[in-house]
């Protein structure tokens, strides 16, 4: 069985380097492009994302990937989004009128002004109690890395959520799609753990 490819979509807008050297050193044949045959030909997406919500959405669009990125979702390559990856996915954010891919139901809001926002620095998740083969290696509250100003409010496909200011989605998952708040890349061995299993999945497929 061959190494699982990962195509992590480049657009201008993610953490690329950080993300395949984690990627590479849990086992996938990672492949950064931005090119949406290169994309499609993978056994997996993975579609990070920093910063503004409406800069992702029109960068992924004007780069010729938002189609790539929602149909593999839509249909059935694993698909891994991480921090405003994971924002661009829902249906809409209060950061910007352009809307989201719609993959994910739901709308991402501001973190409350009760709190110094951006959100950034270490958390805890807490799982929901809904099983997932991707978190299935990690104990409740295990920590991760935050760096946001906006996020989803809990929902049917919430696997963990954390804390500040209010309570909030922090790891999704719906069929295919599987996505984190945080950076993985960012947050040590738990991170690790998560992106392992991930490739593991992928390679299963």
């Amino acid at each position: 069985m061959g190494a699982a490819r990962v195509a992590v979509l480049d657009y201008g807008m993610g953490n690329l380097h950080s993300v395949s050297r984690a990627l590479t050193r849990v086992g996938a044949d990672v492949v950064v492009t931005g090119d949406g045959e290169d994309a499609a030909r993978a056994d997996a997406l993975l579609i990070p994302g920093v910063g503004h919500f409406g800069a992702c959405v029109r960068a992924l669009r004007e780069a010729g990937l938002e189609e790539v990125a929602r149909e593999a979702a839509q249909g059935e390559r694993p698909v891994f989004g991480v921090c405003v990856g994971m924002q661009i996915l829902f249906d809409a954010s209060e950061e910007d009128p352009d809307p989201g891919l719609g993959v994910l139901p739901g709308r991402v809001r501001r973190l409350p002004d009760t709190v110094k926002v951006p959100h950034m620095g270490w958390n805890t998740v807490a799982w929901s109690g809904r099983q997932h083969a991707y978190t299935a290696g990690l104990p409740d509250n295990s920590y991760f890395y935050f760096v946001h100003s906006f996020a989803p409010d809990l929902g049917p496909s919430t696997v963990g959520a954390a804390d500040h200011g209010r309570t909030f989605t922090a790891v999704v998952a719906d069929r295919n799609v599987f996505a984190t708040q945080f950076h993985p890349e960012k947050s040590g061995d738990a991170g690790l753990t998560l992106y392992e299993a991930f490739v593991r999945e992928v390679r299963a497929a």
